[in-house]
């Protein structure tokens, strides 16, 4: 309790910062040639471009096909679905009219039928409609089993959706689903798209269309994406969006990012860290923002064999990992309080569990540090200690792969402090970092962690507004990535629990919070009892930018961008 009053005093701290020296003359990029210039007025125009420094390129702009976070900083000036979610984590109506519920009449006495009325006159960025018949396409490319669809929690679970007319759309789950607002939180557009089984390779993947405030133009692998006005953008005829363009600039890490912020060459930085804090704080002309969010940064353990391609763990197990043992005693070697007071400045939370933050919070006591414990269920699982101090089960040593995102330096540390304390049980890992389409690619794009080949994988994620998506994704069995599944879920631990997986449906098929919880939790509990996952320390969200920029609402359960068409610069 005393950390959490620190970090919120820490928190309210730096949400008040602001930076009063005088500012200077804004730097502006010029818009590329490739768009067509603005029409000139009577007074002198200004050129609102704003620069977004990412430090990790996408491989896809698909929704339903990424695996990375930056993907969805980018498609989200692009791409909208029926409904968002606000700073406050409430859904709002985006593609359409209302919220659907009981009294209005868009939710049945059943609770399986859900009917959304679209908004009138809203057309794809290439001026054709918006219609009932694009909700309809993207859950049939969803669902169709040779799409690849990564992201397909909840949408199996529909029946049936029907067009009655253009602007409306009827949503019939097979059974009541808990979560049925989550669905559709982004549309594909059917005349743009293709054939679903065909989706890996869509051009619309590299080009997607959408109906946001801001369109795609160009997109230079290794340096940038440029995005311009979408002139048929619903609220065009209110003025917006009110930046003329932005320019997304892949950058090589967090670190180059911090130095063009503090230069004034890009306007927002993506990805911040606790560690940051101190360094921002000093920046003339920035902004911070930052609250408690919903993502943590993890361990994830293979539990298959990573010799081979999509491994079953049950019958391939990992010859280390796949003994509960071994994993008990990585986590009981790591020192998870030094990470955090050493490296994010005290100011992150000790990882316990997937959901630390929200209604559906699980109260978990976090690990202890004891390497004494450690040894001792290493010794108990066959592994001796050698000459050199690395343990051993006949000719196999106790060694393993440790790998992160490339471009941050935090991670690097943090690998270092792992190394350290694992070690000192006789644990060997090693460093091979790469870049996050590398590790968290495609199926078709021999991704290392939906083809199950690596033993240590350490990133960030957690869960949307409803948990579900997230749980199911990672802890459910039939999210496992396999052939049969063209890699579809995100359970790359390969990991297989029946109490689990009954925890997890029932969590879907209750309307009542307290049940959903109680069933998450009991999940919760079967995920830190078998260790798929190693939880190190869950996050603040961090955005830093320029004080030009305006009207910049950080939004834990979103992208940075979710309100970009309100953006504006001074």
């Amino acid at each position: 309790m005393k950390n959490m009053i620190v970090i919120a005093a820490l928190v309210a701290l730096i949400l008040t910062l602001t930076f009063c020296a005088p500012a200077p003359t804004p730097t502006t990029t010029p818009i590329p040639s490739t768009l067509t210039p603005r029409a000139p007025t009577a007074a002198p125009t200004i050129n609102r471009t704003l620069t977004l420094a990412l430090s990790q390129e996408p491989d896809t702009l698909n929704p339903y096909l990424a695996a990375q976070r930056s993907a969805g900083e980018v498609h989200v000036f692009v791409i909208e679905g029926l409904l968002s979610v606000n700073a406050h984590g409430e859904f709002f109506p985006a593609l359409a009219k209302e919220i659907p519920t009981k009294a209005n009449g868009g939710v049945s006495s059943d609770g399986k039928t859900i009917t959304y009325h679209l908004k009138e006159h809203v057309s794809w960025a290439d001026g054709a409609p918006f219609t009932c018949a694009d909700v309809q396409f993207t859950w049939q490319a969803v669902t169709n089993p040779q799409s690849g669809a990564v992201a397909t929690t909840g949408y199996t679970d529909i029946a049936a959706v029907a067009c009655p007319d253009p602007l409306t759309a009827v949503i019939t789950f097979k059974n009541f689903y808990a979560p049925y607002l989550v669905p559709f939180w982004t549309i594909l557009p059917k005349h743009a798209t293709g054939d679903p089984a065909a989706m890996t390779k869509w051009d619309y993947n590299r080009n997607p269309l959408g109906t946001g405030p801001f369109k795609i133009v160009e997109w230079v692998s290794g340096d940038h994406i440029t995005l311009a006005r979408n002139e048929n953008y619903r609220d065009a005829q209110a003025g917006k969006p009110q930046l003329d363009s932005i320019l997304i600039r892949f950058v090589p890490s967090r670190d180059v990012a911090l130095q063009l912020l503090q230069t004034g060459e890009v306007d927002i930085v993506w990805d911040l860290t606790e560690a940051n804090l101190p360094q921002v704080a000093k920046m003339s002309n920035v902004a911070i923002s930052a609250a408690p969010g919903p993502r943590a940064e993890r361990l994830v353990l293979n539990l298959g064999d990573p010799t081979l391609d999509a491994p079953d763990a049950a019958q391939h197990p990992h010859p280390i990992l796949g003994d509960v043992r071994v994993r008990q005693a990585l986590e009981l070697a790591i020192n998870k309080r030094e990470i955090v007071d050493k490296l994010l400045n005290g100011q992150a939370q000790i990882g316990t569990n997937e959901l630390h933050t929200g209604w559906w919070t699980c109260d978990t006591t976090p690990s202890v540090f004891d390497p004494a414990r450690a040894r001792q269920l290493l010794d108990d699982a066959g592994w001796q200690t050698g000459a050199d101090t690395i343990r051993a089960q006949g000719a196999t040593r106790l060694r393993l792969k440790l790998q992160g995102p490339t471009g941050d330096a935090v991670r690097e540390q943090v690998e270092q402090l792992l190394i350290e304390d694992w070690k000192a049980v006789g644990v060997q890992a090693y460093i091979e970092n790469a870049p996050t389409s590398v590790l968290l690619g495609t199926w078709n794009s021999n991704g290392v962690a939906r083809h199950g080949k690596y033993d240590l994988l350490m990133y960030s994620t957690g869960p949307y507004i409803d948990p579900h998506d997230q749980v199911a994704g990672y802890f459910l069995s039939a999210n496992i990535p396999q052939a049969s599944n063209r890699g579809a879920g995100y359970n790359y631990s390969r990991w297989s629990n029946p109490a689990a997986d009954a925890a997890i449906q029932a969590a879907a098929t209750s309307a009542d919070p307290v049940t959903r919880r109680d069933a998450y939790c009991q999940a919760m509990a079967q995920v830190n009892r078998d260790l798929p996952q190693i939880y190190l320390y869950s996050r603040l969200t961090i955005a830093a930018y320029r004080d030009r920029l305006q009207n910049f609402s950080l939004n834990v359960w979103k992208n940075l961008g979710w309100n970009a068409a309100e953006w504006t610069m001074k």
